[in-house]
């Protein structure tokens, strides 16, 4: 009979997704994930093939929680899709997970986007890694721009607006508020970055 695993596979990936976060994928060995996730190195390489398969697998749930949270946060009636693209922005801009049952990170540089981490770090040579980052944006991507068109059914958005270019732009903005959280830039000024970007947002032209 196999012997039943002994430990919590969702707990040990994002232990380790928080690690990759933190010290990168080259900046992590596999003693490093032995460390923060309390998994013994051969049990390690047994379950998930070593660091390369702890990293896809680790990406793979957190595309999944994103597949969950991004459309909920996002979806809603028209009338109040101005206040739910407007919140998402500000909490994407300061790291703050979709999801209710993650705990925000210890400070921005480890709040990105942890798929469009590794995908600048390790996409280039892991066409898997690639592939799973490229999915978590789409899954984002495709939440946004129905938000967006939500809001110019309702009239608060200008209507001969492309919905999706406004939503890359969006994504953009979250992406480059990354980059200058991760150089130690003050919450107050990501704050500002995110609300310029959305006052920025083309408004129906006869208001």
């Amino acid at each position: 009979m196999a012997r039943p695993r002994s430990f919590d596979r969702d707990h040990v990936l994002h232990a380790a997704e928080r690690q990759f976060r933190t010290a990168g994928y080259n900046g992590t060995s596999v003693d490093d994930i032995s460390a923060a996730t309390g998994m013994g190195r051969g049990s390690l390489y047994a379950t998930f093939d070593g660091k390369h398969g702890v990293l896809h697998q680790a990406m793979s749930v957190y595309f999944t929680r994103l597949a969950q949270g991004a459309p909920k946060a996002l979806a809603g009636p028209d009338e109040s899709a101005m206040e739910r693209l407007h919140a998402y922005l500000l909490r994407a801009v300061h790291g703050v997970p979709l999801a209710a049952d993650v705990p925000p990170a210890p400070d921005r540089a480890a709040a990105a986007c942890f798929a469009a981490k590794m995908a600048m770090e390790v996409g280039a040579s892991d066409s898997e890694v690639k592939r799973l980052a490229n999915d978590c944006f789409s899954v984002l991507m495709t939440a946004v721009a129905d938000c967006v068109r939500a809001a110019q059914r309702n009239g608060d958005l200008d209507p001969d607006a492309d919905p999706d270019d406004l939503a890359y732009l969006l994504l953009t903005i979250v992406r480059g508020t990354d980059v200058v959280g991760a150089y130690g830039h003050s919450p107050a000024r990501l704050t500002s970055i995110a609300e310029s970007a959305f006052a920025l947002l083309p408004r129906p032209r006869h208001r």
